[in-house]
């Protein structure tokens, strides 16, 4: 893997962590008081999943995406976090 493309894959895994423990804090945070905030957000995708029955298997395909203000500030720290690395 040459350099250019493992900063690619650090810099998408530092994005995922940061939508990741933004949305936990916004979840765990956004329930205490003055704190609210962080909690708001959208959820969108697939409301039903698609299902396709081949017979001997079944595969069911679906996609949801929460993002929330937590998130958005989870992505703006960890771009941050990866521009001082």
């Amino acid at each position: 893997m040459n350099p250019r493309s493992a900063k690619h894959l650090n810099f998408l895994l530092f994005i995922m962590a940061g939508i990741v423990i933004g949305g936990f804090l916004g979840n765990y945070l956004g329930n205490l008081p003055y704190m609210g905030f962080l909690k708001f957000g959208d959820t969108f995708g697939m409301t039903s999943p698609l299902v396709l029955d081949l017979g001997i298997i079944v595969l069911t395909f679906g996609l949801n995406i929460t993002i929330n203000i937590a998130g958005i500030i989870g992505i703006l720290v960890a771009v941050i976090f990866f521009k001082k690395l």
